[in-house]
């Protein structure tokens, strides 16, 4: 298909005007993306994310690499509920569309140690920030050891809860 000399310069012309409106809102969008990413760093380090999620975080407190962070964790949480792990975000999040994740998030109940009420209650912007730094960070490490039942005896390490008080 070919255009005629005056409509190409008419686009041409349109490009050249466009261009540093595009190339600003270009700029507005890394900017707001670099913001989201730095809130979502933060609430993952204050949150308590990484305490658990993240091998060695709160042995070393917080000197592990980011490029390690909530990659899921092989010590196991065992009580009257069984044992559990801490998932794999890093693999978890890659799965998940925003609007799978803010779903999830908002009916999540797991077993203990994790603070799923906590998760329940954080705003959809916190939410949307979380999701956007753990899936800037990529999938990386392997999944987390499968959920022991209680009558089970799992593979050590593991943290021993007691029974709560009656």
């Amino acid at each position: 298909m070919q255009i005629g000399l005056c409509a190409a310069r008419s686009i041409f012309a349109a490009v050249v005007v466009a261009t540093p409106w595009i190339a600003q809102a270009a700029d507005k969008a890394k900017a707001g993306d670099s913001a989201q990413l730095a809130r979502g760093s933060y609430l993952v380090r204050i949150g308590g994310c990484n305490d658990c999620h993240t091998p060695g975080y709160t042995a070393t407190g917080g000197q592990i690499p980011q490029a390690q962070w909530l990659t899921g964790d092989k010590l196991g949480w065992r009580g009257p509920w069984g044992t559990t792990y801490a998932a794999n975000l890093r693999t978890y999040m890659q799965n998940l569309t925003e609007a799978q994740w803010l779903k999830a998030a908002r009916a999540l109940q797991t077993r203990p140690p994790m603070p799923w009420f906590s998760v329940r209650q954080m705003s959809d912007a916190d939410l949307r920030a979380i999701y956007a730094f753990t899936r800037h960070l990529g999938a990386a490490g392997e999944p987390a050891p499968a959920y022991v039942p209680p009558e089970k005896e799992p593979p050590p390490p593991f943290v021993l809860f007691p029974a709560p008080p009656k």
